[in-house]
């Protein structure tokens, strides 16, 4: 019995030799191969396909079977797949089948944290709308606490739709920063600066001067905050006011954002005040170039599109609250033909409702052939850039942002091709500007962060956002009457 004992003990002893022998060796062999495979490879973080990479570069405007190589925050390489694979090998790689991959949504005009007044005051013209309503609210309800949690709603919205960047003119900059910097998405920060009391402030001096004290702390801090200066419109901010806005933007090398020709009712009040049309005043000033970006322009006439266009002054187009203020059209189509940056912005959630950059491209690409009677008037494509590419020209960032291209940031969404409304699919960019909506956005990268993957969100606490929310808006209903 023994010696049968030791006989099996030797042939276990033999087999798992062999069998540990024979894994060893898998391995290593395993081990060569992978070494050989990728022999001569770069080393990114990440590496994201597609069906379809939509760049925004007029070199390779489609790229099918798509991926692009990331590295340090920044796109290395855009190429098919098979030679991205043969060139980079990723700590991380995410798949895009049944998808496009195109440049975040830049949203370059907002108010973010007005989200918390949504829905409070709706079907009204935009004098009585923010005189006898928003002022109001905003001095009673506009605070730390109220910025923070709007400012958070704000970023899951925008993320959950495929913005990527944005800019915000509002109060509390500080807090909108910290918040910024926590979600992960970049902004342009550009405190509102009036003539009258506002949130915190008794009037122009020491609003701006605490604006000047922001863009000091920020300048150059942080890759994904940008500070700018937001004197707040032509009707609202004196000419004195304005000339030492865009005298202390030039001083700091910053960006200045401003609203104008907005209404008829603002056309009409500045040229009574001054003698002159909006954006003739800003002229007369010695306001105007190419570090200036205005929202709406809704009420230029020609000679003022063809000024703008020679001083460089890019334009934020805001179709959803120009339609619901019954502002006007703004005449995008002669702006675009002046060759004037043209970008595409949401304005704040109180007076469109949503911070849905896909409305504002659907309604761009539809609202400019109904009044002008031509189909061909903002096509498809054009559309698609003014949401990129054309709001970062306007913003003066396309250094950065706005396409897909070696070297910039690597601002990137991928966006389903496979619900019902997507199928069939004859022109990815006719799906995106006509069919697509947010609920198609599946994955949304800043910086080369992933901020959303499979809509699920990664840097905010959601269930924490929707408590707090409610609680402001339960205080809001409880105490808010308006002025009139």
């Amino acid at each position: 019995m023994k010696r049968q004992l030791a006989k099996y003990y030797k042939l276990l002893v033999f087999f798992v030799c062999t069998t540990l022998f024979v894994f060893c060796t898998q391995i290593v062999i395993a081990q060569n191969n992978y070494n050989l495979a990728t022999q001569g490879k770069q080393n990114v973080q990440l590496i994201v396909s597609s069906d379809f990479v939509v760049t925004m570069d007029e070199t390779q405007p489609v790229i099918k079977n798509g991926a692009v190589a990331i590295k340090d925050g920044k796109i290395v390489a855009i190429d098919t797949q098979d030679k991205i694979r043969a060139s980079y090998r990723a700590n991380r790689t995410l798949l895009g089948e049944g998808m496009v991959l195109m440049p975040g949504l830049v949203n370059g005009h907002s108010h973010s944290a007005m989200v918390l007044f949504r829905g409070l005051a709706d079907d009204l013209a935009l004098e009585d709308w923010l005189q006898n309503y928003i002022f109001p609210a905003e001095g009673k309800f506009v605070d730390e606490n109220f910025v923070r949690v709007g400012e958070q709603l704000a970023c899951w919205e925008m993320i959950r739709g495929g913005t990527t960047t944005f800019v915000d003119m509002y109060f509390e900059p500080d807090i909108a920063a910290e918040v910024i910097d926590e979600c992960g998405l970049r902004a342009m920060i550009a405190p509102s600066s009036i003539d009258f009391p506002s949130p915190g402030f008794q009037g122009w001096d020491d609003a701006f001067a605490s604006s000047v004290n922001f863009l000091k702390r920020w300048k150059g801090k942080s890759d994904r905050i940008i500070p700018a200066l937001a004197p707040h419109a032509p009707y609202t901010v004196s000419p004195e006011h304005l000339t030492q806005a865009i005298q202390t933007a030039r001083h700091y090398d910053v960006p200045l954002t401003i609203h104008l020709a907005e209404t008829q009712t603002e056309v009409k009040d500045v040229q009574q005040r001054y003698n002159a049309t909006p954006v003739q005043h800003l002229e007369n000033l010695g306001f105007l170039d190419p570090r200036v970006f205005a929202a709406h322009v809704v009420w230029p006439n020609e000679s003022e599109i063809a000024l703008m266009a020679k001083r460089g002054v890019g334009v934020i187009h805001n179709p959803d609250s120009n339609l619901k203020l019954a502002s006007g059209f703004a005449p995008i189509p002669a702006m675009l033909k002046a060759g004037i940056d043209v970008g595409l912005g949401t304005d704040g959630a109180a007076s469109n409702n949503v911070l849905d950059m896909w409305n504002a491209i659907r309604l761009t690409a539809l609202i400019h052939k109904g009044t002008t009677l031509d189909p061909t008037a903002v096509p498809a494509k054009t559309v698609l850039r003014m949401a990129t590419l054309g709001s970062a020209q306007a913003l003066g960032l396309a250094d950065k942002i706005g396409a897909i291209k070696t070297g910039l940031q690597a601002d990137l969404i991928q966006v389903k091709l496979k619900e019902p409304h997507l199928l069939p699919l004859y022109d990815v960019m006719s799906h995106l500007v006509y069919a697509a909506d947010a609920s198609d956005v599946d994955t949304v990268i800043v910086n080369g962060q992933v901020l959303m993957h499979q809509r699920e969100m990664l840097t905010v606490d959601i269930n924490k956002i929707r408590r707090e929310v409610v609680s402001i808006a339960e205080k809001i209903k409880a105490e808010f009457r308006p002025a009139n």
